[in-house]
């Protein structure tokens, strides 16, 4: 499991990229890996600042031209030395920063990418490419074409208020605009075209890697509330309102995501149609899909603009047409599916799902039983069972509590930070502990044994999915993401690294003594 946008390569343009996600595939699939789970890849701003959180797309339709990488489109080799040499040097100041531990800079790179990228779609396409690119047009439809209108208008605004007008899309402005941006129009459908290819060879190269799931995408819950769904599609969702999730013992103020939900009524008087055509953007090239926040299919959590997580209220979806659409889209594809149903989710919620092959989530830290940790042998079998998530520290920065220093450093506790310590204390106790038991620690065993004997513990599960975290196998601390933050955390930008704090590249990973030893006791244990 990867954050793909962590993951860098010396070929990388200051972050990960689709190239990047083939190869992180082909080496996860040399050590016995049968799936690589990756954030959410759906398309985000194409102006600056753009959003960091993969959870908060622009759409969920599309996907990310960010990870492109330029010079695996076929035209990047017709380029003349001159202009290969230019982009080599847009590519430069960005690819400096491939080493840098500290942070994430979408902004940069999107903005040497696309400098880039425009030069490549000018380059001359064979009658056989240009047959290519218009079939993929006619497939996706108006759609593409609302959501290459709306990246289109994102440059043409960009530093700039966006007049009233611009909002509809059905207004004469925007109508106007559409005729006279078309050749931007043209250029978003190209780059929607080369992100699809580029995807699909990443899914090939993970199946040739033995593989035998591959991609595993990720669909986030909802999207941004100016991102072009919300503005081509806004009679589907419900205005002055944002999904969120009420408090919890991880995030005690509760959590507002800044997202408009789907109006029940509209999404089922529009048959469902754009439920169906994001699921299959997504499935086309996986062998499998995560939905994040699954309950969302069943009921989310509506807060009123302006109002606390705490004022919020559940309104009800139809699972069964939303589960149904799922669940034949997948079937059609071939994929596998799970849901996270961690959290608040009602128990019968878990069974219907089970029932109709949707596999769920477990996450080592949450399963109690009694007084004390669930054995692995009390799981259930249709689950994807991991030692953490995205949304913890990794596994050594949880041992070392940041998840509490963290919170308490951010203002995010409701209680004493010594009762928190406390039982954070108490907790890593018990699991050490019933690690000893079972043999699989001594008495004063490296962090390293640590992380290692959860992930073999969790392999004595009948689960169907093992997922270990490649954060946990290159030994970094930090938090990926902070549920209840945004700009007092720099969520979903932290490159991957190791328990040196120095950058870990993908060309080394291979070889990591620590990736090789933990996938080896993993493997070993299965």
């Amino acid at each position: 499991m990867a954050q793909l946008y962590s993951v860098r390569s010396r070929a990388s343009w200051g972050m990960g990229d689709f190239a990047d996600l083939g190869d992180l595939a082909a080496v996860a699939g040399a050590r016995g890996a049968d799936f690589l789970l990756v954030n959410p890849i759906h398309a985000a701003d194409v102006a600056s600042p753009i959003e960091a959180s993969p959870y908060r797309p622009a759409t969920r339709r599309f996907l990310a031209p960010l990870y492109v990488r330029p010079e695996d489109i076929r035209e990047w080799a017709y380029l003349d030395a001159s202009s290969r040499a230019a982009l080599d040097a847009m590519r430069a100041p960005v690819a400096k920063s491939n080493d840098d531990p500290s942070r994430i800079d979408r902004d940069a790179v999107w903005a040497a990418k696309r400098r880039a990228l425009d030069v490549v779609f000018m380059m001359p396409r064979s009658a056989g490419r240009e047959a290519e690119l218009a079939a993929f047009a006619a497939r996706e439809g108006q759609p593409l074409q609302d959501f290459a209108l709306w990246c289109a208008l994102e440059e043409h605004y960009a530093g700039a208020e966006r007049p009233a007008e611009a909002w509809d899309i059905d207004s004469e402005l925007v109508a106007d605009l559409r005729a006279r941006l078309a050749r931007r129009v043209a250029f978003h459908v190209w780059l929607q075209w080369v992100t699809d290819q580029q995807v699909e060879r990443a899914q090939a190269e993970a199946r040739a890697s033995g593989m035998a799931i591959g991609i595993m995408h990720d669909l986030a819950v909802g999207v941004h509330p100016l991102g072009s769904d919300a503005w081509s599609l806004r009679a589907l969702y419900a205005q002055g309102v944002s999904v969120g999730a009420p408090a919890d013992m991880y995030n005690q103020h509760g959590q507002s995501w800044n997202q408009p939900p789907w109006l029940p009524g509209a999404l089922a008087e529009a048959g469902y149609a754009p439920l169906r055509d994001m699921l299959r953007t997504l499935l086309r090239h996986a062998g499998a899909l995560r939905i994040d926040h699954v309950i969302g299919l069943f009921r989310l959590w509506w807060i009123p603009e302006g109002l606390s997580p705490a004022a919020g209220t559940y309104v009800r979806y139809d699972h069964e047409a939303m589960i149904g659409v799922l669940t034949l889209e997948a079937q059609r594809a071939g994929a596998v599916l799970i849901g996270e149903d961690l959290g608040n989710v009602e128990p019968w919620v878990r069974d219907y799902l089970a029932d109709r092959g949707i596999l769920g989530t477990s996450v080592l830290w949450f399963e109690r039983e009694g007084d004390g940790f669930r054995p692995p042998e009390h799981y259930r079998e249709a689950l994807l069972a991991t030692v953490n998530t995205h949304d913890l520290p990794p596994t050594a920065g949880y041992l070392a509590d940041e998840h509490v220093a963290l919170r308490a450093r951010l203002g995010l506790l409701t209680r004493p930070v010594a009762d928190e310590l406390a039982d954070a204390a108490a907790e890593r106790a018990a699991m050490l502990a019933l690690l000893r038991r079972r043999g699989l620690i001594g008495e004063d065993p490296t962090e390293e044994q640590v992380i290692a004997a959860l992930n073999v513990l969790i392999a004595a599960s009948p689960s169907r999915l093992l997922g270990v975290a490649l954060v946990d196998a290159v030994g970094e601390r930090r938090t990926q993401n902070q549920p209840g933050t945004d700009q007092e955390y720099p969520n979903w930008q932290i490159p991957l690294a190791g328990a040196d704090g120095r950058a870990v590249l993908l060309d080394d990973l291979a070889a990591n003594p620590r990736f090789v030893a933990l996938t080896h006791a993993v493997d070993a244990a299965l």
